[in-house]
C-alpha cells in the first residue's frame, strides 16, 4: 500500500511539473516564433503557434534600426567586469570572515548582512545623487559597474563555502611560512574553485539582465546595455512586433546558451554552503 502511495504521489508530482514547465515554456516559445515571422502575424487577434512565413527580417530590421551591437558588447563588458571584481573581492572577504580571526568580525559581517534587508529602491537616490552630482560620473562604464563591483550577497555567499573547507591545510601552510595572501592564492582559491564557478555564473547572469540601474544612470544610445536598449526600441517601434521579438530573443540568447551549458553549477547554486566541515 504504501509502494502504491508513493508511486501516485510520484506521478502526481511530475504531471504537475510537466505542465508547469510548458506554461513556463509558452512565451520563450512565442517570443523565437514571433522573430521569424512577419509582424502582422505575430500582433495578430488569434496568432498561430507555428510560423506562416519563416523569415529572418524582424533580425534585420532589430539590427538595421538600432546599435545593437554596441548594445550587447556593453552588457558583455560590464557584465565580465562586474563577475570579475566580484569574484576576487568577493573571495577575499569571504576568506577574511570565515577563516580569519581579528577584533570586530562577527560585528562586521552582521552589520554587512543587515544591509541586505534595505530595499534598493530606498538607495537608488542618495546612490544616484552620489555618483552624478558628486562624482561626476554619470552615462559612462564606471557609473554602472561601481555601485556593484562587489555585493554582500556574494560575500555571504563566499563566506559560508570558505567555512566548509578545511582549517588544517592553513595552519599547514602557515607552519611553512607562506603570506595569508600566499595561503589564499595558493591554497584556498584552488579548493573553492566550485564555489567560485557558482559565483561568476550568477553575478554574470544578474549583470546581464540588469535593467533599472543602467536605465536611470544612461543617458546617450551608445552607453546602454541589451535590456536598456531593448526597452527604448520598444517605445519607439511599438507597432514593429517581430523586430521586438527579434531583440528579445538576442537579449536573452546569451543566457540561454549559458544556462544549458553550466547547468550543473546553476544546480550547485541552490546547495552551496549548505554543508559544512
Amino acid at each position: 500500500m504504501k509502494t502504491r502511495s508513493k508511486t501516485i504521489f510520484l506521478l502526481i508530482a511530475a504531471a504537475c511539473l510537466i505542465v508547469w514547465s510548458i506554461v513556463t515554456i509558452i512565451p520563450l516559445y512565442w517570443m523565437l516564433v514571433g522573430s521569424v515571422q512577419d509582424s502582422a502575424a505575430t500582433a495578430s487577434f488569434r496568432p498561430s503557434m507555428l510560423p506562416e512565413a519563416f523569415s529572418f527580417a524582424p533580425y534585420e530590421r532589430f539590427f538595421a534600426k538600432t546599435a545593437a551591437w554596441r548594445w550587447l558588447l556593453n552588457s558583455l563588458f560590464i557584465s565580465s567586469v562586474l563577475t570579475i571584481t566580484n569574484v576576487f573581492f568577493a573571495s577575499l572577504a569571504g576568506y577574511a570572515f570565515a577563516k580569519l580571526k581579528f577584533p570586530g568580525s562577527n560585528a562586521i559581517f552582521w552589520v554587512l548582512l543587515s544591509t541586505m534587508m534595505i530595499p534598493a529602491q530606498v538607495t537608488l537616490i542618495p546612490l544616484y545623487i552620489l555618483i552624478v552630482n558628486v562624482f561626476n560620473l554619470g552615462d559612462s562604464y564606471t557609473a554602472i559597474i561601481l555601485p556593484t563591483a562587489i555585493t554582500v550577497g556574494n560575500i555571504f555567499l563566499m563566506k559560508q563555502y570558505m567555512s566548509s573547507l578545511p582549517t588544517s591545510l592553513i595552519h599547514a601552510a602557515r607552519i611553512d611560512a607562506c603570506s595569508e595572501f600566499g595561503i589564499f592564492w595558493k591554497v584556498i582559491l584552488p579548493l573553492a574553485k566550485p564555489g567560485l564557478a557558482v559565483l561568476a555564473i550568477f553575478t554574470f547572469v544578474a549583470s546581464w539582465n540588469e535593467f533599472f540601474w543602467p536605465f536611470l544612470i544612461t543617458n546617450s544610445t551608445e552607453m546602454r546595455t541589451i535590456q536598456v536598449g531593448l526597452a527604448s526600441f520598444v517605445f519607439a517601434e511599438s507597432t514593429d512586433f517581430g523586430a521586438i521579438m527579434a531583440g528579445a530573443s538576442v537579449g536573452a540568447l546569451p543566457m540561454l546558451i549559458l544556462f544549458f551549458s553550466l547547468q550543473r553549477y546553476f544546480l550547485q547554486g541552490i546547495t552551496i554552503g549548505a554543508v559544512k566541515g
